[in-house]
C-alpha cells in the first residue's frame, strides 16, 4: 500500500486532490441554525484573519492583523458603508487553534437574516464553504488530534447522557488512543529487529530477545481482549440500554411507561388491544440511557393489525438488552390455575431468551391486601411490586435496571471502547496477533513472522489515523454537523 510522506503528527494519509487542497479558507456557522439570542461563525485558512479584517471595523481602530492570538475585539461587519451587526470578533492564530490554522470567530446577533448576510459576504471575500466535519478533519491532518479523538468530537456533541458524555471526554483527551499508540510503538520497535534481522539472514544473528517478545505478545494480547470485551458496555452506554415492557393485554404496560417517562406518552384504555405497534421512548436513569419500549399485549386475537403488533412486541424483546415482563398482580388472586400459567409464560420467557435479564413485576399491587402480597411474592420468587397508576414501586425498578448495567468501568475511569469501527480494528488487530503467537511456537521464520506484525500494526494505526485514506476519512467526517 502507498502512503505519503509523514505529517506535523507524524500521520500517513493516502493523498489526493480533495485532501491535499485544504489550505483554502472555509467559513461555516459553528452554532445551531436558527434565530437564537447570539450565533458564531467561524473561519479557518491560511487567509482568515486578514479576510475577517475586511470585512471588520473595531470600535476602537484596532487592525485585526496586528492582533495577537486569543484575544477578543469588539466592532461592526460592514458591507461597504453598510453595518450588517454589531459582533466580538476572536482570533486565534496558528498553530494555537482548534484546527491548526488562523481561525477567526465572529459572534454575532442569533437573527437567521444577520447570519447568513455575513456568510454571505465572507463567500464574496474569498472564503467557500466548509464541508460537514471539515474543521475537526483540518485539526486531524495539522497533527491538533488523532483519528479516534476527531471521531470522540462527534460523539461528545451528540451525547445525551452523563455516562455518554464521560466515554467521549475520556475519548477526546485521549485516553483510548495513547494505549493503543504504546502498544503499537512496543511492537512496532520489535518489528524494527525482526526486520534488521532479515538484513542479517546469512550470518544468523537473534537482535530481538525472544523471551522478552513473548511477554509483549502476552501483554498485547490481554490488552486487547479487555479492550474488545469492553465494546459490549461501551455501546451500551453510548447508545442507551432498549428495555422491552412485554405482557398480556390490560396489565398496565402503557401505565407503567407513562410512569417512567412521567408523561402522557401512551394510550391507556380499559379496552384491550389498545396498544397494537410498538411505543418508544428515552429517559435518563442514574446518568444512563434507558431506551423503553411500551409492546402490544400478548395474547391469542383474530385482529389482523393487533396480530402484527404482537408479532413485532417478540421482535423488539429480541432487540432488547431487558426484558420487563408485566403481570396483573389481581389476576394471580383470582387462583392457582392462573399463577400456574404466568410460571410456564416465565419459564417460556427465559428459555427463549437466556441470556436476558428479566424483570417479573406485579402490578396494581395498590389493590391487594398484605396477605394477597405476601402469597404472591411466596408464589413467585424475585417477584417485583408495583403500582404503574401511583408510582409505587417506581423507583426501585429504576434502581434494578441500573444493576444490569456494569458501571464499574466506567466509574474506575477504565478505557472503553464505543466505537464500531475501532472494534473491528481490535478484532483484525488480535486475529493477527494469535498468528504471530502461532508463529512463535511453532518457531516459524522471521521473515514470515514480520507479516503477521505488519498487519498488527496496519490495523494498529487504523484506529489512530496513523494509517489512513480518503475513503475512510470521507466516511467519518461525512457524519459530522457542518460548523465542527
Amino acid at each position: 500500500m502507498y502512503f505519503c510522506n509523514l505529517n506535523k503528527a507524524g500521520t500517513r494519509f493516502l493523498p489526493t486532490e480533495e485532501f491535499m487542497t485544504h489550505t483554502d479558507t472555509i467559513v461555516a456557522l459553528a452554532t445551531p441554525s436558527g434565530a437564537g439570542a447570539i450565533a458564531i461563525i467561524r473561519l479557518s485558512g491560511d487567509d482568515a484573519i486578514k479576510i475577517a479584517a475586511n470585512l471588520f471595523t473595531s470600535v476602537s481602530g484596532k487592525d485585526l492583523v496586528k492582533q495577537k492570538t486569543h484575544t477578543v475585539h469588539l466592532g461592526n461587519i460592514m458591507d461597504d458603508t453598510r453595518v450588517i451587526d454589531q459582533v466580538l470578533a476572536t482570533v486565534f492564530k496558528n498553530p494555537n487553534s482548534y484546527t491548526g490554522e488562523n481561525v477567526v470567530e465572529f459572534s454575532c446577533h442569533g437573527s437567521s437574516y444577520i447570519q447568513q448576510e455575513i456568510i454571505q459576504l465572507c463567500l464574496r471575500k474569498g472564503c467557500r464553504m466548509a464541508q460537514a466535519g471539515e474543521f475537526t478533519l483540518r485539526a486531524f491532518l495539522n497533527g491538533k488530534m488523532d483519528l479516534s479523538q476527531a471521531e470522540a468530537v462527534a460523539d461528545l456533541i451528540s451525547s445525551d447522557s452523563a455516562a455518554s458524555h464521560q466515554l467521549a471526554i475520556q475519548q477526546m483527551r485521549g485516553g483510548f488512543s495513547s494505549e493503543i499508540k504504546q502498544l503499537r510503538q512496543e511492537l512496532l520497535d520489535f518489528a524494527s529487529l525482526i526486520e534488521l534481522e532479515l538484513d542479517f539472514a546469512e550470518e544468523d544473528v537473534e537482535f530481538a530477545n525472544r523471551d522478552e517478545f513473548q511477554k509483549l505478545i502476552t501483554r498485547i494480547t490481554h490488552v486487547l481482549k479487555r479492550l474488545i470485551d469492553s465494546f459490549a458496555t461501551g455501546n451500551v452506554l453510548k447508545n442507551g440500554i432498549p428495555v422491552a415492557i412485554v405482557g398480556e393485554p390490560n396489565v398496565g404496560k402503557s401505565t407503567l411507561l407513562n410512569a417512567l417517562l412521567n408523561e402522557e406518552r401512551a394510550i391507556v384504555s380499559d379496552i384491550a388491544g389498545t396498544t397494537r405497534d410498538t411505543i418508544e421512548d428515552e429517559i435518563t436513569i442514574g446518568g444512563i440511557g434507558f431506551r423503553f419500549i411500551d409492546t402490544a399485549g400478548i395474547r391469542e386475537t383474530t385482529d389482523t393489525i393487533e396480530g402484527l403488533g404482537i408479532k413485532k412486541t417478540f421482535q423488539k424483546m429480541e432487540q432488547a438488552q431487558v426484558v420487563v415482563l408485566l403481570v396483573d398482580s389481581i389476576q394471580l388472586t383470582s387462583g392457582s390455575d392462573i399463577i400456574q400459567k404466568r410460571k410456564v409464560e416465565i419459564e417460556k420467557i427465559k428459555n427463549k431468551f437466556p441470556q436476558k435479564p428479566l424483570v417479573i413485576i406485579a402490578n396494581k399491587v395498590d389493590q391487594l391486601s398484605k396477605e394477597h402480597i405476601t402469597a404472591l411474592t411466596t408464589e413467585i420468587p424475585n417477584v417485583k411490586l408495583l403500582s404503574a397508576k401511583t408510582g409505587e414501586g417506581v423507583e426501585e425498578l429504576q434502581s434494578t435496571l441500573l444493576d444490569f448495567v456494569n458501571t464499574g468501568a466506567l466509574r474506575n475511569n477504565e478505557t472503553i471502547v464505543t466505537n464500531t469501527r475501532h472494534y473491528d480494528s481490535l478484532l483484525k488487530a488480535l486475529e493477527e496477533i494469535h498468528k504471530v503467537q502461532q508463529g512463535i511456537d511453532s518457531n516459524l521464520s522471521s521473515d514470515l513472522m514480520a507479516i503477521d506484525i505488519r498487519q498488527a500494526l496496519y490495523y494498529f494505526g487504523e484506529i489512530t489515523g496513523e494509517i489512513s485514506n480518503d475513503e475512510l476519512l470521507g466516511n467519518i467526517f461525512a457524519n459530522f454537523c457542518i460548523g465542527k
